[in-house]
C-alpha cells in the first residue's frame, strides 16, 4: 500500500511542470549563468587584478593558468549542495507535494483508500527523491561552470578522485540530502497544522533565518556557540560541524569536543520530531470538509 501511494505521489509530481522547474532546473540553470558571467568578467580585468596584491586568494587562483581538477571541483561542489538557494527552491516542490491534497480538497477523496500513515510517508519519500534529483542538477551544472571556466581561462583539465575524497564526496552527499529533508520536515509539520501551502513554504523559511541570527543573542546571553543550547537550537550550525568532521584536516581538529555528537542530537530532533509531529496531528485531523 506504501507503493501504491508512492507512485501516486510521484505521478502527480511529474505532471506539475512547474514545481519541477522551480525545484531542479532554475538554481542550476542561474548558477551556471552566474558562474558564466563572473568567468568573463574576471578574463575581461585580468591584468588588473593580477597587479592587485590585496587581491583575495580564491580569485587570483581562479585567473590560474595551471589543472582544473574536476574530481576537486565535484567534491568542493557536494559540500555546497543545500546552500540556501536549494532549500528555498526544493522546498516549492515539497509544500506544492505537503499542501497539494488541501488545496484541491482531495484528502478526502484518497484517504479511504490507504491509511494516512502511508500517503503521508508517500510525500515523504518523494521530497527525497526530489532532494536527490535537485542535487545531481547541482552537480551537473557545477561540471558546465568548471568546463566554462576552462575554457574562459584557457586551463588544462585532469581528474582526480582518491579514496578519500570519494569518501568525502558521499559524505557530502550524504549530509546535503539529510539537510534538505530535515528543512523539508518543518515544511510538512506547517501543512498538516495549517492546511495552507503558503505556510508550508514561508514557516520554514523564518525558521531558518531565526536560527541563523541565534548565535549572537545566545552568546549576549553567555551561552557559547559549541554549548547544547546553541546547536540544539541551530541545525544549520550543526550540520556546518558534521561538514567540517567529514572534511577532515584542520577543521575537523578545530571543532571543539563534544560538539560533534550535539550536532548529530541536533539535526536528528530536527528531522524525527516534525516528522512525528506530522504524523500524529495528521491521524487525527478531521478532513471531512477537505
Amino acid at each position: 500500500m506504501l507503493v501504491d501511494a508512492i507512485r501516486a505521489e510521484g505521478f502527480r509530481l511529474s505532471k506539475n511542470k512547474t514545481a519541477l522547474f522551480w525545484s531542479l532546473a532554475f538554481v542550476p540553470i542561474i548558477s551556471v549563468a552566474i558562474g558564466a558571467l563572473t568567468n568573463f568578467v574576471l578574463k575581461g580585468s585580468e591584468t588588473k587584478l593580477l597587479g592587485d596584491t590585496k587581491m583575495p586568494p580564491e580569485v587570483r587562483e581562479a585567473l590560474t593558468r595551471g589543472t582544473l581538477d574536476m574530481g576537486e571541483a565535484l567534491v568542493q561542489a557536494a559540500a555546497g549542495l543545500a546552500n540556501p538557494l536549494v532549500l528555498l527552491f526544493v522546498l516549492i516542490g515539497a509544500a506544492t507535494l505537503y499542501a497539494g491534497d488541501y488545496r484541491w480538497e482531495t484528502w478526502r477523496l484518497i484517504s479511504a483508500r490507504n491509511s494516512r500513515v502511508n500517503l503521508l510517508l508517500a510525500k515523504l519519500a518523494v521530497v527525497a527523491v526530489l532532494a536527490l534529483a535537485a542535487m545531481g542538477f547541482m552537480l551537473v551544472a557545477s561540471v558546465i561552470e568548471n568546463l566554462i571556466k576552462a575554457a574562459v581561462f584557457d586551463r588544462t583539465l585532469a581528474f582526480s578522485l582518491t579514496g578519500e575524497m570519494a569518501g568525502h564526496f558521499l559524505g557530502f552527499v550524504g549530509l546535503s540530502w539529510l539537510r534538505i529533508l530535515q528543512f523539508a520536515m518543518m515544511g510538512m509539520l506547517a501543512a498538516v497544522v495549517t492546511r495552507s501551502l503558503l505556510a508550508a513554504l514561508f514557516v520554514p523559511l523564518v525558521f531558518g533565518i531565526a536560527q541563523f541570527f541565534t548565535p549572537n543573542p545566545l552568546m549576549q546571553m553567555g551561552v557559547m556557540p559549541d554549548a547544547w543550547l546553541a546547536v540544539l537550537l541551530n541545525p544549520g550550525a550543526a550540520t556546518d560541524a558534521i561538514q567540517a568532521a567529514i572534511a577532515g584536516g584542520e577543521r575537523a581538529a578545530a571543532l571543539p569536543d563534544g560538539l560533534l555528537l550535539k550536532a548529530w542530537v541536533s539535526v536528528g530532533l530536527w528531522t524525527l520530531v516534525p516528522l512525528a509531529g506530522a504524523l500524529a496531528w495528521f491521524r487525527r485531523q478531521d478532513l471531512s470538509k477537505e
